[in-house]
Order: C-alpha cells, then structure tokens, then sequence
C-alpha cells in the first residue's frame, strides 16, 4: 500500500497562490489514480481535483474549476495541486487519496490510501 505525504499548505491572502504537493512512498506511482479532497471544520470531506494514472485526463470540482490545476510527476512519484486565486471558502485542511486502477473516481470510498492532510488558511 502506497504511503503519501502531503506539503506546501500555508496562510495565504484572498486572491493568492499555494501549491502543494503529495509525495508518494512504498508504492508503484504509475499504478495508482490520485486525488485532492477537502475538508472544513464542520463539513464532510469533499472533492476538489483527480488524475488518472499518466496525466492524461483531469477532472475538478465546480467550485475550483478555472482556479485549481492538478498534475502529477511520475518520475518523480508526486502529484501536485497548483491553487490560484485562492478564496476564504477554499480554507480547509487539504488530502491526498490514492486508489488503483484506470480512470477518474471522485469519491473518498474510491481511494484506499490517504496522507495525513496539510491546512490551508486564506484570509480575506
């Protein structure tokens, strides 16, 4: 099972950039789907971006989309989430989810392996 560690959450003002990253260990990178997910104090985690396996295809949240970019770096067995023109409604703490097989899958009961999570605070 694929081990992941999340990086680069911070605070950041309204209208800012974040990048983070999700570094993956114990796992063949290639094989596995990835996923942001978030969640805000009181609310259930929810969906933000996935990747399938080689980049190829990318799918994001409504609330995100036009701001957020996901990508993945296979040789370097990382995905990232590039987050522009942050809102305070983006504040929350941010997961990593990784799950095999092929295609995009938006659901937290579709990835087995998760990172412990990295906060993003934006103020306004």
């Amino acid at each position: 099972q694929v081990q992941l560690v999340e990086s680069g959450g911070g605070l950041v003002q309204a209208g800012g950039s974040l990048r983070l990253s999700c570094a993956a260990f114990g796992g063949t990178f290639g094989s596995y789907r990835m996923g942001w997910f978030r969640q805000a104090p009181g609310k259930e985690r929810e969906f933000v971006a996935a990747i399938n396996w080689n980049g190829s295809r990318t799918f994001r949240a409504d609330s995100v989309k036009g701001r957020f970019t996901i990508s993945r770096d296979n040789a370097k067995n990382t995905v990232y989430l590039q987050m522009d023109n942050l809102k305070p409604e983006d504040t929350a703490v941010y997961y990593c989810a990784a799950g095999l097989g092929a295609g995009i899958f938006l659901r937290p009961s579709d990835f087995s392996s998760w990172g412990q999570g990295t906060q993003v605070t934006v103020s306004s």
